[in-house]
């Protein structure tokens, strides 16, 4: 498959997707809660006062869809929230969906990540949950070059995703790929970031991939 049609066919999928909780969870909507509370609990980590905390000014929320995770983990948290998504339909939903506290977000960005530029120095945290198969390896890396630089100081870079057994899965439904943990780690480490922690959401269907979260900068 050509990288062009990898990317036109993930977009024409998504196209057909319902602007609902169940439409971005693919049928699982009801995991969304324990993903959230996960999120959460990992998140808190590390943002507060104090040397080496990560701040709460702004977050970008990546392929955020109608901003489920914005609404319930990011805004509560951060006191300015970006959205990012590739599908129009589902950030202009996300303006109601968001409700009262969608105020505070500053930008809906549509665009593909392998498109889209950070600004410099923005960001204290730039979250990026069940995307990262719909970028190819160079795009994967080039995005989080550019999203190092978009941090401020203390800022960290999260990828939440599915996580193989062995080697690289291929989606032909949604066009996207799953990658192993240990290759997701050396396009981290390509990308010039480390990882300060890592850990896996627990309590998901056994039936779904593993999912892993991992803090970077």
């Amino acid at each position: 498959m050509s990288e062009a049609s990898f990317y036109s066919n993930a977009e024409d999928y998504w196209r057909d997707v319902p602007s609902t909780v169940d439409g971005m969870l693919g049928g699982y909507g009801s995991i969304s809660n324990i993903d959230l509370n996960g999120s959460k609990a990992f998140l808190q980590k590390f943002l507060g006062e104090g040397e080496g905390k990560t701040g709460t000014a702004c977050a970008l929320d990546c392929g955020a869809g109608i901003g489920r995770i914005t609404k319930r983990l990011l805004l509560p948290l951060f006191h300015t929230v970006d959205l990012v998504d590739v599908t129009q339909e589902f950030l202009d939903k996300a303006k109601t969906y968001l409700g009262e506290e969608g105020k505070r977000v500053g930008n809906y960005f549509c665009s593909g990540l392998q498109d889209f530029l950070p600004e410099d120095g923005r960001y204290d945290v730039i979250w990026i949950q069940w995307v990262i198969g719909h970028l190819t390896d160079d795009h994967l890396v080039e995005f989080l070059r550019r999203c190092q630089r978009a941090l401020r100081p203390n800022g960290l870079v999260v990828i939440k995703d599915n996580v193989a057994y062995e080697g690289v899965v291929p989606d032909e439904v949604d066009s996207s790929v799953c990658r192993d943990l240990d290759i997701v780690r050396k396009l981290v480490g390509r990308a010039g970031l480390r990882i300060v922690h890592e850990e896996q959401q627990m309590d998901f269907p056994k039936e779904i991939y593993q999912v892993h979260t991992l803090a970077l900068r």
